[in-house]
């Protein structure tokens, strides 16, 4: 068995655990160790995966890499009740840089109300003064500095470039019903229509890796291992005291001289929790695994950002994603790509994002739609993959923000190989169909504008034949999925049910914390990477304070 040790030890390389890798280690104190299962993101590094390491780095190559094996976990999720009993395909970065390695690169704070919520709900500390200079101090914003931005910070924020005319004319059709435009949505108000904003920097995707890890790799006290598959948190008279983790293969252990610090995410922090002897006694009891601190909320409170799609075929003439992807427009976009870092190669999932309210009544929106001039083939004609259609296209994606259903994830059995059971329990609340429901007819509307409308031949997904909520939700259930915004599963709060307090420490057990999204005590109104990003941040302030009193 090998052994190791450091100051801290860290399990997850995602994006919470790149930041406190770098933040950790920073000032030289402190020796920091770092787990990853997954291998590098670099093709330069990563040669028995090169073909997805060099995807990663190209922003479009997000389409290939949510779902390859080689980086992503590939989670499946049990058949959901309200959705037809349909399994959900749950892709999570098992690489360097964690999600932030496969994602859409989509840079989305929330609304501050979502962080007074937090505040409001025990967890002191959390409000949105506190986490905005969190924020500022993470990013590198290409719009310069104010009240609401930093510059200077690792992570790149950039506008959305080479965006089309008919996402301009998509702009206006929501003006024309009275949601207008917005210049910064992460900014004082999220309400509007407005041009994305994405991690990207020079026209490659900057993940967490590449804005925490890189400048941080060469420190002699900070030790990254890739292929280190953690097994269980080691614990020893109520502390935690290291990990027992497989290192490409062998067994390996960690003794951590000050915390453990679980980055895994919302799947794998509380899985590793249950395999530890955490959680809740019936359910560990029930699996063979001692129970080292009863915690019955660990794996409960999973909240997930619910979407479906409306698709439309523009008429000939309208430029979309379509053309660039296909024959010698693909091969033009190629050749743009490598010559100015420009074009379709280095566009994210969405050229607009919009955020309004369903209902007029609500304070802040609960609405957000992902807008991007492209459709995309019937799984049926197109093998199961993602190929553009032949024709021009337009596709409006709505989810709901502020979803009042709630699911779990939980071990399956007591070998730590087995990936934990993700149940998701969408749409189980009315409140969230209702809200589905008024999403769709809203894209619907913007569609039916003149401006717009003079550019659409038809709908194509679901088609015109659907009228009638009834109709509507019936197609949401059999056709929408889950935006990859999975939290809330390590829940932070005030009271003892919380599984981690507001200083992010596991109840129960000493020197063992969670920072990533699954301490978020409710889901925020957006992408969730810029989030995670700043309780990262955050979280090492906070450490590096305990340490030194």
């Amino acid at each position: 068995m090998r052994h190791f040790d450091a100051d801290y030890v860290i399990v997850g390389a995602g994006s919470a655990g790149c930041v406190l890798a770098n933040r950790l280690s920073e000032n030289g104190r402190y020796s920091v160790l770092l787990l990853e299962a997954g291998g590098d993101d670099r093709p330069t590094r990563n040669w028995r995966q090169f073909g997805s390491a060099a995807l990663i780095q190209i922003p479009v190559g997000f389409a290939k890499t949510m779902k390859n094996a080689a980086v992503s976990w590939n989670y499946e999720s049990e058949p959901d009740a309200q959705t037809g009993g349909r399994r959900h395909s749950y892709p999570r970065g098992k690489v360097l840089g964690g999600s932030s390695s496969i994602n859409a690169m989509l840079y989305v704070r929330g609304q501050p109300e979502d962080y007074e919520g937090w505040r409001q709900q025990g967890c002191i500390g959390w409000g949105w003064d506190d986490v905005l200079p969190y924020f500022r101090k993470s990013e590198d914003q290409e719009r310069g500095e104010s009240e609401w931005h930093g510059i200077g910070g690792p992570l790149s924020v950039t506008d959305t470039r080479d965006g089309l005319p008919i996402s301009e004319t998509v702009m206006e059709a929501a003006e024309a019903i009275g949601i207008s435009s917005v210049d910064d949505i992460n900014g004082p108000s999220q309400e509007g229509v407005t041009w994305s904003q994405v991690t990207m920097r020079r026209g490659l995707r900057h993940s967490a890796a590449a804005a925490y890890l890189r400048p941080a790799e060469k420190r002699r006290n900070l030790r990254i291992l890739k292929g280190a598959m953690a097994r269980q948190v080691l614990l020893e008279s109520g502390r935690a005291c290291g990990v027992a983790f497989s290192l490409n293969g062998g067994d390996a252990e960690a003794v951590a001289k000050n915390e453990v610090i679980l980055c895994g995410g919302a799947f794998n922090s509380p899985h590793l929790l249950e395999l530890s002897g955490i959680g809740s006694p019936k359910r560990l009891s029930e699996l063979g695994i001692s129970v080292i601190a009863g915690s019955r909320n660990v794996g409960e409170n999973l909240q997930d950002h619910f979407m479906h799609a409306l698709s439309f075929r523009m008429k000939e003439g309208v430029r979309s994603i379509n053309q660039q992807a296909q024959g010698f427009g693909l091969i033009g976009q190629v050749l743009r790509y490598a010559i100015s870092r420009r074009g379709l190669l280095a566009q994210s999932s969405s050229q607009l994002m919009l955020f309004t309210k369903s209902r007029l009544e609500l304070v802040t929106p609960d609405i957000q739609m992902h807008i991007t001039p492209a459709t995309m083939k019937p799984p049926s004609e197109a093998g199961g993959k993602l190929v553009p259609d032949d024709h021009p296209g337009l596709t409006f994606a709505p989810c709901h923000l502020r979803p009042e259903s709630r699911g779990h994830v939980h071990a399956r059995s007591a070998n730590p190989a087995e990936l934990p059971a993700v149940t998701p329990n969408f749409l189980a609340a009315q409140a969230d169909r209702d809200a589905q429901v008024a999403a769709f007819k809203l894209a619907r509307t913007i569609a039916a504008q003149p401006v717009l409308a003079s550019q659409v031949e038809c709908e194509t997904l679901p088609g015109e034949k659907i009228k009638g909520d009834d109709a509507i939700l019936s197609y949401i259930r059999a056709a929408g999925t889950t935006v990859h915004h999975p939290v809330g599963t390590c829940r932070m709060g005030g009271d003892e049910a919380s599984v981690v307090d507001p200083q992010l420490r596991v109840r129960g057990v000493d020197r063992l914390r969670v920072v990533d999204a699954s301490v978020m005590p409710r889901l925020v109104s957006g992408n969730t990477n810029a989030p995670v990003i700043m309780i990262a941040e955050k979280a090492a302030d906070m450490i590096l304070a305990d340490a030194a009193a």
